[in-house]
Order: C-alpha cells, then sequence, then structure tokens
C-alpha cells in the first residue's frame, strides 16, 4: 500500500512538472501574440490570472481521471453488444478516415453539452465560472469548474465510442481520443485569445477567435456559436453569428466569486432565485425570450 502510495505520489509529480512546462511553452507563444495583435489593451498580470493558472491544473489533473471510468464503462459495454459487427468494422478503419470523422462527431456532441450548460439554470451554475470573465485572453480558456470540464469532455467523447471512432485498449489512451484532445486544447486556447485575427474564408470552415468572442458577449446576442471546431454546426441548427465587427462587452450579469475557493464551492449551494437573473429558466434559443436566433442563410458574414 505504501509502494502504491509512493507510486501515485511520483505520477503526480511527474504530470504537474509536464503541465508546468507546457503552460511556459503556452505562454511563450500567446503572450507575445496578444501583444503584437492585441484586439483589447490588456495587461499579462491582470485581475485573477493566479486563479486561472490554478484553474489550469486543476483541470488537467482531475477531470480526465474522473472521464476514465465512465468511458471505459461505455466501451466495453457496446463494444459486448457490437450490432452487426459495427464496431470491429469502424475500429478497422484508416486513422486518416476516423479522425476527421471523430473531430466532426465530438464536436457535435459538444455543442449540445455546451447548448444544454447555457440552457439549464442548474448547469448554468457551473458554467457561469467560465463566462465571468469580463476581458478575454488565452488562459481564460482554463477558467472552468471540474464540472463543467467533465460535462463538456463528456458530451465530446461518449459519441466516439457510441459510434465505434475510439476504442478502449487498456491503460494506454486510445489516438483518437488523445488527438481529439490536442487538438481542442490547444484550439480552445487561440479561440479564446485577445487577438484581433481573422481567418478569411477560413472562417466559414473552422471556429476562429472573433467567432468564439461572441460566444462570450453579454448582449442580446448571447447564447450563440457553441461549437468549438466547426461552425457549420451552429449554421446548422440556427444558432450562429458572425458579424463584421467584434463584440464590445464580455462577461455576464451574476455576481462570480473572484477567489478560486468561491468559484469551486459556489455553483453548488442550493439555488436562490434573483428576480434580474437571466437564468432563472431554461435559456434554449427555442423558447429563450430573447432576440430570435436568424437562420443560417441571413447571418451575416464578416471576412
Amino acid at each position: 500500500m505504501t509502494h502504491q502510495l509512493q507510486q501515485h505520489a511520483s505520477d503526480f509529480l511527474i504530470h504537474t512538472g509536464q503541465l508546468a512546462i507546457w503552460l511556459m511553452f503556452l505562454t511563450a507563444i500567446f503572450v507575445p501574440l496578444e501583444r503584437l495583435c492585441a484586439l483589447h489593451p490588456a495587461r499579462i498580470w491582470r485581475k485573477q490570472v493566479g486563479v486561472d493558472v490554478a484553474w489550469y491544473f486543476i483541470n488537467s489533473l482531475f477531470p480526465a481521471a474522473i472521464l476514465s471510468v465512465p468511458l471505459a464503462v461505455l466501451a466495453r459495454s457496446l463494444h459486448a453488444m457490437n450490432p452487426g459487427g459495427m464496431y470491429s468494422t469502424v475500429a478497422g478503419w484508416p486513422l486518416w478516415l476516423k479522425l476527421p470523422l471523430a473531430l466532426l462527431v465530438g464536436d457535435i456532441g459538444a455543442y449540445w453539452g455546451h447548448r444544454a450548460l447555457h440552457a439549464y439554470p442548474l448547469l448554468w451554475r457551473f458554467h457561469a465560472i467560465h463566462h465571468s470573465a469580463e476581458h478575454l485572453d488565452w488562459l481564460v480558456s482554463s477558467r472552468a469548474h471540474p464540472f463543467d470540464v467533465v460535462f463538456t469532455r463528456l458530451s465530446n467523447f461518449a459519441p466516439l465510442y457510441l459510434f465505434g471512432l475510439a476504442q478502449t485498449k487498456g491503460s494506454s489512451p486510445d489516438p483518437i481520443v488523445l488527438v481529439v484532445t490536442i487538438v481542442g486544447i490547444i484550439w480552445t486556447f487561440f479561440i479564446h485569445a485577445n487577438v484581433r485575427v481573422r481567418l478569411g474564408p477560413l472562417e466559414w470552415l473552422i471556429v476562429s477567435p472573433i467567432f468564439h468572442h461572441w460566444h462570450h458577449t453579454n448582449d442580446e446576442h448571447r447564447d450563440r456559436n457553441f461549437s468549438f471546431i466547426f461552425p457549420v454546426i451552429d449554421r446548422v441548427f440556427g444558432t450562429a453569428w458572425l458579424p463584421k465587427s467584434w463584440p464590445s462587452v464580455y462577461g455576464i450579469d451574476e455576481q462570480v466569486s473572484p477567489t478560486l475557493a468561491g468559484q469551486f464551492f459556489d455553483p453548488m449551494d442550493p439555488p436562490r432565485p434573483s428576480a434580474g437573473s437571466q437564468r432563472d429558466k431554461p435559456n434554449d434559443s427555442a423558447t429563450a425570450a430573447r432576440e430570435p436566433v436568424p437562420a443560417p442563410k441571413d447571418i451575416p458574414e464578416g471576412v
């Protein structure tokens, strides 16, 4: 038992060290990028930067361990059934075919999970931590409650196992899941960054910073642009919004604790009705009392 504890502690320290190196690498990329292409003037050592760094380590260490159990159970259960040999067939597909399908299928799952986080007050209590940032930069990507991270990643990964695009391979992560995770994490850092960068015609194909910045707006256009990689998903479901201008206001109306402990524990408190809250009832785009979401053909495009 003592030896196992020592091994776990050693693995934990090694993983933490790797995350620290990765954080320095990301800092070396994004800090100069945000200085050269800044959308809004901002300081590197802004308020709550320490809290966001803490969330970076917490959300890199713990959600993956929590997710491993339900995903393993799901994968083994589905493979035990293997209807019509579907999982065996898909498992034999080449990586170049499975990977783009996995990115698309996973993003569709993440879209609906993300939309649910906005639509239902119980889930929004956790997701509001992420949206509390009144100024966006790359590190805000890490500001999220662990429940939020687990829920979103489960929405992302479960469809991959459901359709046989990912497999269980003992203690080793499936390469599809590994690539989807790495691509997703790097891209979410980029689309949160404080950069005045447009992708031109590529914005039809891939989520850009301006697309996701509009997701964080705190005006009548909130609750749009839920996808993380492929904006066509929002277009299909009528939640896309991409004008030529950038949003002028970010954040939420609710008060969120500025401390790490408050952000962790407050969402788990019994809900307290708030007369002025915009999240007192489900906020689904189909039922919310706000400006109707334009159909995809009516969406103004900016390149």
